[in-house]
Formats: C-alpha cells, sequence, structure tokens
C-alpha cells in the first residue's frame, strides 16, 4: 500500500523534473560529480568558485577559449595537455550549450529606433 502511495506521488515528479536534476552534486562546488569533476574543481575553485562554471555553459571550443583567456590574463598556470583534455571533457559534457535557453534574436523590424546612430551622423563621425 506504501509502496503504490509512493508511486503515485513520485511518477508526476519524474515526469516534469529535467533529466539532469538527478544528476549527484558536490556540495561545496556545486558541479555535477562524474569523471574528472574532482580535476575541474581542484583547478578551478582555486581561483574562483564553482558557482562560475556551473553558471555558464558552452561547447567544448568555447571552454578551451576561456582557459586560454584565463591562462593570458588572469595568471592561470599551463595545464598538461591530459589535464586540459579532461576538464574539457567535463565541461562540454555537463555545461555544454543550452538549447532553448534563450529566446531567438529579434528580427530588425521590431527593434527600437538606435537613437544613437542619429547622433553619431549628424555629428560628421
Amino acid at each position: 500500500m506504501l509502496a503504490r502511495r509512493m508511486r503515485r506521488l513520485l511518477l508526476p515528479l519524474a515526469l516534469v523534473a529535467p533529466l539532469g536534476a538527478w544528476a549527484e552534486t558536490d556540495p561545496d562546488s556545486g558541479l555535477v560529480i562524474d569523471e574528472g569533476w574532482e580535476t575541474v574543481k581542484s583547478t578551478c575553485t582555486a581561483c574562483h568558485s564553482g558557482a562560475l562554471v556551473t553558471q555558464n555553459a558552452g561547447s567544448r571550443n568555447r571552454w578551451e577559449y576561456l582557459i586560454r583567456w584565463m591562462q593570458e590574463t588572469q595568471g592561470l598556470w599551463p595545464l598538461p595537455p591530459e589535464m586540459e583534455n579532461t576538464i574539457l571533457d567535463y565541461l562540454a559534457k555537463h555545461y555544454g550549450p543550452k538549447e532553448g535557453a534563450r529566446r531567438p534574436p529579434l528580427p530588425p523590424s521590431m527593434m527600437p529606433e538606435n537613437p544613437y546612430k542619429a547622433a553619431k551622423q549628424d555629428s560628421g563621425g
């Protein structure tokens, strides 16, 4: 009887909850616990919060670009190729591009007139 009641309560929840909601996460960093997460945690959270990782999303190329940017401008040390590949694999898998997370751009016909465009033309620039 109790099992039947539990199924009745949990089935609707299972149907509406996103699949990723069931992934186990590290309570300290918020990172999804999966292969490579400890490398990501120890490397990334040495400089910033895990939330900076979990709130972002991007392709493997985008994450690689961010690593290069951090190396060039933020003092991130050179990463051994195997470690970098582990980090990129993990980030691309768990924090890859989000489908449908943003609305499509507005068509130009729906955009308001740009007041700065007219001011720039009037000033001869």
